[in-house]
């Protein structure tokens, strides 16, 4: 068994910032219609309160808002329909979540060309004329400043496309056409709200794409273009595998994916005006295909929870793909487990990485320590808080976390865990022999299982506090001193001494 030590002073400090619940990611915007998403995005803001949340889709033609009509002389009019976008942002905004809009993909009757991605056919051109696209931009943003007030659209973010170094998602990765794009996108924004916050480019890695940020960069620079922050993608997939539909990587570890991002960081400070801007990072998580199963395991959990110990300290925001496995991109998903980005499987089922932002979204104090398997903070009421993980790669040891306490005095330790043994509805499934269509009681049982294991301990004055996790555990602890206010008589240990 692996060992881990950390002796806590009355002076411990160490820099951690924790923006890990400003946004979540989603599938295209269309899916919002379904039921089944809805209730999974109720479920996961119940216990890890996202803020905001990005997905693609906003003008793809299942959305319906670009609407052109003709007249009895045969004359094409502009025209837009909003009525599926009211009802996803009436549903995203009667939650307590905003939008952090992403301007994309293309209308197919503005489009000057018929590439499209994913199942859903999103179109990947730039648009046929430059007008009719900055002018459904204004007529948006007018109708939601007429139905949700002004102030309250200028504060979301918003961002030009997705991933245009790509040549999937942008034809033929045109930088040029894409910059442009940004140009003409960024200046109708402002022009409708000049406080509204935009930004991209929501670039992708892999080679080059530092490149794509810096010339960005200079290319706002040259031309005196609006621009409030910088968007980026982080996913840590390596070498690629293929079995039947699935994908399988290498994993580049967590401090890789850290310095990816460092990077980008710096090149965004080398240059003088945006020297300290925001950097959101619009996407991340570890593999980038939705078919990929370790998005349902504890190792998933315990990687994201490297992440969201350290990208705070580069970035303004992370936004984990994605919340849940309503999701499209490849089709519609026919098992209940299937590699999904999600952080809840479909039937209302918690994969283990919901409990990594849950643990994270708790972490609201003063950070005394933080190290690669731990992150504590202190509470104003004097109790200590912490997550702490055991990713494991390549080995299958178990993890003890012993904390020498700052101050002397009795302690109650509370945990919160979830590892293989304590927290796995995926080998829940799979011993009942991966079944297609789940039947409800298989339903109840998963969502049991899938709930981590809870426990507590008193330790008297002196004593270290151990914490044990198993193979890629992921645990919330919180240590406070103890205090009896129980009423005199109650003993429940009697029976235990007399029966």
């Amino acid at each position: 068994m692996k060992q881990h030590h950390i002796t806590l002073t009355k002076d411990s400090r160490a820099p951690f910032t924790n923006t890990a619940m400003y946004c979540v990611g989603t599938g295209r915007m269309g899916l919002a219609l379904h039921e089944e998403y809805q209730k999974q995005l109720r479920a996961v803001r119940h216990v890890a309160p996202f803020e905001h949340i990005r997905g693609h889709g906003l003008f793809t033609d299942d959305m319906a808002i670009y609407r052109p009509w003709c007249d009895d002389e045969g004359v094409w009019h502009e025209g837009y329909n909003f009525t599926y976008l009211d009802r996803v942002m009436d549903s995203y905004l009667n939650m307590g979540i905003r939008p952090f809009l992403e301007l994309g993909f293309m209308p197919e009757k503005m489009a000057s060309g018929t590439q499209t991605i994913f199942y859903w056919k999103g179109n990947t051109t730039p648009p046929a004329d430059e007008d009719k696209w900055t002018g459904m931009i204004k007529a948006l943003l007018r109708h939601l400043i007429d139905r949700y007030g002004y102030e309250e659209v200028s504060s979301w973010p918003c961002e030009v496309w997705n991933e245009p170094n790509l040549p999937g998602f942008w034809e033929n990765a045109d930088k040029a056409k894409y910059l442009r794009l940004y140009e003409i996108s960024a200046l109708a924004v402002k022009e409708v709200l000049p406080e509204m916050k935009v930004g991209g480019p929501a670039i992708c890695g892999g080679q080059g794409s530092q490149d794509w940020i810096r010339d960005f960069l200079t290319f706002c620079r040259e031309k005196k273009l609006p621009l409030d922050f910088v968007t980026r993608h982080a996913y840590m997939g390596q070498s690629t595998l293929r079995k039947g539909r699935y994908t399988y990587h290498e994993m580049c570890d967590v401090n890789y994916t850290y310095e990816e991002m460092k990077t980008s960081r710096e090149i965004i400070d080398s240059f003088p005006e945006y020297k300290g801007m925001d950097m959101h990072i619009t996407e991340y998580n570890t593999s980038y295909n939705p078919m990929c199963p370790i998005h349902d395991t504890n190792l998933n959990a315990a990687y994201i929870a490297g992440l969201l110990s350290c990208l705070g300290d580069v970035a303004r925001s992370y936004s984990y793909w994605t919340f849940g496995d309503v999701f499209e991109e490849i089709g519609v998903p026919s098992l209940p487990f299937h590699g999904g980005f999600g952080m809840m499987a479909n039937n209302l089922i918690p994969k283990p990485t919901l409990w990594t932002f849950h643990y994270f979204s708790r972490l609201k104090g003063e950070c005394i320590h933080r190290d690669d398997k731990c992150v504590i903070v202190k509470n104003k009421d004097g109790s200590l808080e912490g997550v702490c993980w055991n990713l494991c790669r390549n080995g299958r040891d178990a993890l003890t976390l012993h904390i020498d306490l700052p101050e002397q005095g009795a302690y109650t330790l509370l945990t919160s865990l979830a590892d293989e043994d304590t927290c796995n509805p995926l080998k829940i499934w799979h011993d009942m022999g991966e079944p297609v269509s789940l039947k409800p009681d298989d339903v109840e049982f998963l969502r049991t299982a899938a709930q981590p294991m809870n426990a507590s301990v008193k330790l008297e004055a002196g004593e270290t506090a151990a914490i044990t996790l198993g193979q890629n555990g992921v645990c919330h602890f919180i240590l406070r001193p103890y205090r009896h206010e129980g009423e005199y008589g109650y003993d429940y240990e009697w029976y235990r001494e007399h029966c």
